[in-house]
């Protein structure tokens, strides 16, 4: 037995009445509100579901904003930085403790209180108070007060059919005006940053320096916050300390451990919008992204040098935004430092003019670039097949397409005007060995798509391999008697990874979208047909940047994000044939089908293959 046990044991009633000073309680719990609420709406008293829910939300308010206040204010008496032994630590550690303690009780009342159900704190972070109150607030004839609860509950439950109809309607009652609809969650660094884009895309470049700078003021407010909510009890997955199997330190370690996985977090939570899974890419360093390029269209290029530092410390090697911290530094004539930081999406409309890497193959030609087509990562080229090779692809399209191939089943997966067609590479090497269609096409399929893997992989200089996500030769044919007054598209717009969001400007990187594919090609067969162009749009799903015609040997390459939304225009008389590719540079999602199909021309190569079978399973589209 450790013979330092009992003096510890000894001190410990003094050290715990140290930390659990006693206080009454000043503030009704905020679950305990929230039952009653729900209570009295089950028992159509909507007077009271008014008064203890938005108590129920006041509370919570307060407990949280409680919490902040008195964890930072012990954090700075009692420090942890200069404690150097066990004792000046713990020392160190029950102060804070003590301290947060009688503050928080000060304000709320005995903690104890104050600790709520999981399912409680879901119902909070998910807007289901705002429910309630737009229900009772609707019997109560307050439409103004329920359009406001209708609001900020739909802003995080946006897949809420029902409350969007509701919304709609009070936008036509009587005492409801535009200013109603607020959303009374809102984030003031979410909001302040929305703001400022929304005035950047109109170019009023001088009010959004002045909301992004407010944007970052809040964000680096919330983030303090955020990290001091993390200093309370944490949870320990797997582990069951009330047993006391673990000694002192590691208990301590482990809580400290979870503590920093926590603060970690605060940056995915603070860049995550309501209602969404996945944050919004690279959101801290997008703000200077914004006011790099806002300050030097405002005529301040001292703050655009400092903007696109502060950008460079977050990615360092990104060579449109060296080169224009270079520019700045050239017109001002001499150099400045990145501003402080306190602690990936991506906007194009000020990206530099790029030459792009070899595009391999004799004869290839660049047609557009980046700039010229109004994006980032853009290219569109010229004879990446010749005649003969578009006719022998398409003739094998004519062969082996399936309807419905591809889009699990549907022969009209966009739309209803429009028949769908499509082949793997897989598939087609099968046909080939079946005798169905010449096996030189079917390798002509197969080489015709590793050589626009090549090309892209080369013209956008990407330093890792690109493996192919999905490989799919589509036909799509204009339905007779259904073209008149087409007012829809081929395909609706899109983004490749990430779901497309245009009333929040936003690409949600989440399933359903193959959130791990990275570029997209597509290599046209043919022009023969009316309508079908390729279109790039605004976030907005609307604003057409640049429009490609098909050809035969075009190819259009881009990322594969939310900077690219596109889509098809419809084709309204004859078919439309083309290879869709999609790309990913992590090694661990590449297309089965297509390392199949490698191991087939493999043994095809070397013979092995006649006499045996193929193990073909085809799969839907990725």
């Amino acid at each position: 037995m450790d013979g330092n046990l009992f003096p510890t044991l000894i001190f410990l009633p003094v050290l715990l009445s140290a930390v659990l000073p006693s206080s009454a309680g000043v503030l009704e719990p905020y679950d305990l509100l929230y039952d009653n609420a729900v209570e009295a709406f089950y028992s159509a008293d909507y007077e009271s579901v008014v008064r203890y829910m938005e108590g129920a939300l006041s509370s919570h308010r307060q407990v949280r904003a409680t919490r902040v206040r008195c964890r930072l204010r012990c954090q700075d008496q009692h420090p942890l930085d200069e404690s150097f032994s066990d004792l000046r630590f713990f020392d160190s550690v029950l102060r804070r403790a003590a301290c947060m303690n009688k503050c928080i009780e000060e304000k709320v009342g005995t903690q104890s209180l104050h600790k709520v159900s999981e399912d409680v704190v879901q119902d909070f972070n998910r807007r289901i108070p705002y429910n309630y109150l737009q229900q009772a607030y609707q019997k109560l004839q307050r439409p103004d007060k329920a359009a406001e609860a209708a609001h900020t509950y739909f802003q995080a439950n946006p897949e809420h059919v029902e409350m969007g109809r509701d919304l709609e309607q009070y936008k036509n009652l009587q005492g409801v005006e535009e200013t109603h609809f607020v959303d009374r969650e809102a984030r003031p660094h979410q909001r302040s940053f929305t703001a400022a884009v929304q005035l950047y895309d109109k170019g009023d470049y001088e009010g959004a320096t002045a909301l992004f700078e407010e944007a970052l003021v809040e964000y680096y407010k919330a983030d303090v916050d955020c990290r001091a909510l993390c200093q309370g009890p944490q949870k320990f997955e797997g582990q069951d300390h009330l047993r006391y199997r673990y000694s002192l330190h590691e208990v301590v370690s482990d809580h400290f451990t979870q503590v920093l996985h926590c603060e970690h977090e605060c940056v995915r939570d603070l860049a995550t919008r309501p209602g969404r899974l996945s944050p919004m890419e690279n959101y801290l360093p997008l703000h200077y992204d914004y006011l790099q390029f806002a300050y030097f269209k405002a005529g301040r290029l001292e703050e655009a040098l400092q903007c696109a530092l502060t950008y460079l410390l977050f990615h360092e090697g990104e060579e449109f935004m060296k080169e224009n911290a270079d520019y700045y530094r050239e017109e001002l004539g001499h150099d400045a430092e990145p501003r402080e930081v306190r602690n990936n999406s991506l906007h194009s409309s000020h990206a530099v003019i790029w030459a792009g890497g070899p595009l391999l193959y004799e004869g290839v030609q660049l047609v557009q670039n980046s700039a010229a087509l109004n994006g980032t990562q853009r290219v569109l080229l010229d004879h990446v097949l010749s005649e003969e090779e578009c006719a022998e692809l398409r003739q094998l399209a004519h062969t082996v397409t399936m309807a419905g191939d591809g889009y699990k089943g549907r022969m009209s997966p966009h739309t209803p005007n429009e028949k769908f067609e499509g082949a793997s590479v897989l598939k087609t090497l099968q046909h080939g060995f079946e005798g169905r269609v010449p096996m030189r096409s079917a390798r002509l399929f197969y080489e015709t798509s590793e050589r626009a893997r090549r090309i892209i992989e080369s013209y956008f200089v990407l330093n890792s391999t690109l493996h192919f996500s999905y490989t799919h030769l589509v036909c799509r044919t204009a339905i007779k008697g259904q073209q008149d007054h087409r007012n829809d598209l081929s395909h609706p717009i899109h983004a490749d990874n990430c779901l497309l969001d245009p009333d929040a400007n936003e690409c949600w990187k989440e399933p359903p979208a193959y959130t791990n594919r990275d570029y997209s090609a597509l290599l046209y067969l043919n022009a023969d047909f009316e309508g079908g162009e390729f279109v790039f749009t605004e976030m907005d799903a609307k604003t057409v940047t640049a429009s490609v015609k098909p050809k035969c040997g075009r190819m259009v390459g881009f990322s594969s994000g939310g900077e690219n939304p596109h889509g098809v225009k419809a084709v309204t008389s004859g078919q439309r044939c083309a290879v869709a590719l999609w790309f990913t540079l992590n090694p661990l999602y590449r297309e089965l089908e297509r390392l199949q199909a490698d191991e087939v021309v493999q043994a095809l190569d070397t013979q092995h293959v006649f006499g045996q079978g193929l193990n073909i399973n085809p799969k839907d589209e990725l």
